[in-house]
């Protein structure tokens, strides 16, 4: 979503034409249960022509291909022991079984519980971070949900503005 209605508004160097107020005008007009129903919110700022000459290091495609490729493996063999058909992905589990497939550890159910109460998440949002923690700890390899995916998790899902998991 952009930020405001030409799009100019954080943007380093430029300026918004209405100021600061159309922002918050413009991202009003989307609603806070519509928003609770995104899982990932990440804030994509423009590219710049350093951008674009800066050699890139990122990991190569069949890299990310293959780690994904393996962390369904991993959920299709978990949801195939709770009698699910295989191609259930985390995404799709129910609050229930989310809650028994990616409990967290201890430092993950603190920080979760203070993310929680800080920013007043939905029972939605809760079960969705948990089910992207899930997969964030599948795609390392499958263990446990720890607090470092829970903290992923957390910060996908903030909005721009810093409303953690709060809709708008």
């Amino acid at each position: 979503m952009n930020p405001c209605r030409c799009g100019m508004a954080g943007e380093p160097g430029q300026a918004c034409a209405r100021g600061p107020r159309c922002a918050s005008d413009y991202q009003a007009r989307v609603s806070g249960p519509f928003l609770d129903r995104i899982d990932l919110r990440v804030d994509v700022p423009a590219v710049t022509a350093a951008d674009l000459i800066r050699p890139g290091a990122a990991e190569d495609s069949a890299s990310v291909r293959a780690r994904v490729v393996a962390a369904r493996a991993l959920q299709a063999e978990r949801h195939a022991a709770l009698g699910l058909p295989p191609d259930t992905a985390n995404a799709h589990l129910s609050p229930t079984q989310v809650e028994s497939l990616a409990r967290p550890d201890a430092a993950g159910q603190r920080l979760l519980a203070e993310a929680a109460e800080k920013a007043r998440f939905s029972a939605r949002a809760y079960h969705r971070i948990l089910k992207v923690a899930r997969t964030l700890a599948d795609l390392e390899g499958g263990g446990a949900v720890r607090a470092a995916h829970l903290a992923e998790a957390i910060a996908l899902r903030a909005s721009a503005e810093g409303r953690l998991g709060q809709p708008a």
